[in-house]
């Protein structure tokens, strides 16, 4: 495949020509939930658990309160767009399942490198076990899709010793990029700065995966060529390592895939949901 090719492969905006106005949709309906659940006194927002503005996290309540299960989101935006105000309403349908979420905020490329983020979402979750005690489902879209990989790759005692080796068991990745090998000559490279090394050594697809691992691998079935492959192989990779693993296509493109977490009887919703319950504190 000519490089241009590969490169339009990898660009979602490019084959979705609508995706601002689904932007601005998301925007509306998360400020509508945000609003439906401050009222109801279930949502804390702007949570800091770094040293910068954009290191916060929108905590999201279901009627039983703290002593719910615990999953987060990490919104996507190829490292380099967005923060939770866009995400809120991912929330909807697994609080209907009785489940808390927590909405992550990162620094950005260029200001920062994936390495940074990488860390900084270790640190969110430190943070949130911190607070809550217990064991966490990490889901995460595009970007946010890597990011959810790497956390539940993650050797937490090596990093953190007080923190359990099992702080993040599961994940459930959407629309990831798990190999970036690929992006080191694309255009976006720019913001994101990888050289061939980093590109590597930030590629939770060539990690040890630790055992006991749960991590569902997703695409919309509408996507390109390209993220698919990025989900099988993870999928296929993390099943020969023992890892306990999927890779399933859901109805959608690259942004309209995730609109069905505000669904609680979507099949995904209630995917992650049974994960999430699976987990022991």
């Amino acid at each position: 495949m000519a490089a241009a090719d590969l490169e339009s492969e990898y660009s979602p905006r490019t084959s979705v020509p609508d995706c601002d106005e689904i932007f601005a949709r998301w925007a509306r309906e998360a400020e509508l939930y945000r609003a439906e659940t401050l009222k109801a006194g279930r949502a804390e927002l702007g949570l800091s658990y770094g040293d910068t503005p954009r290191q916060i996290i929108d905590l999201f309540l279901p009627k039983a309160g703290e002593g719910a299960p615990l999953a987060l989101f990490i919104h996507g935006g190829y490292w380099r767009a967005f923060d939770p105000s866009f995400s809120s309403q991912v929330a909807r349908g697994l609080n209907q399942h009785g489940i808390a979420i927590a909405v992550i905020g990162y620094d950005l490329c260029p200001i920062v490198t994936i390495g940074d983020i990488i860390e900084q979402i270790r640190r969110a979750s430190v943070f949130l076990w911190t607070r809550f005690g217990k064991p966490m489902l990490v889901c995460g879209h595009s970007a946010g899709g890597h990011l959810a990989a790497a956390t539940v790759a993650t050797d937490w005692q090596a990093l953190y010793p007080k923190a359990p080796a099992d702080l993040v068991p599961a994940g459930f990745a959407i629309s990831g990029v798990f190999d970036l090998r690929p992006l080191v000559n694309f255009s976006l490279n720019q913001d994101l700065r990888l050289s061939a090394e980093e590109a590597q050594r930030l590629s939770p697809l060539l990690w040890p995966v630790p055992s006991g691992r749960m991590l569902d691998v997703t695409v919309g079935d509408l996507e390109s060529a390209a993220f698919k492959s990025q989900s099988r192989t993870m999928a296929d990779t993390w099943r020969q390592a023992k890892a306990e693993t999927r890779y399933v296509e859901y109805p959608g493109n690259h942004f309209t895939v995730i609109d069905a977490l505000t669904d609680p009887s979507n099949a995904m919703v209630t995917r992650i949901a049974e994960l999430t319950q699976r987990l022991k504190s």
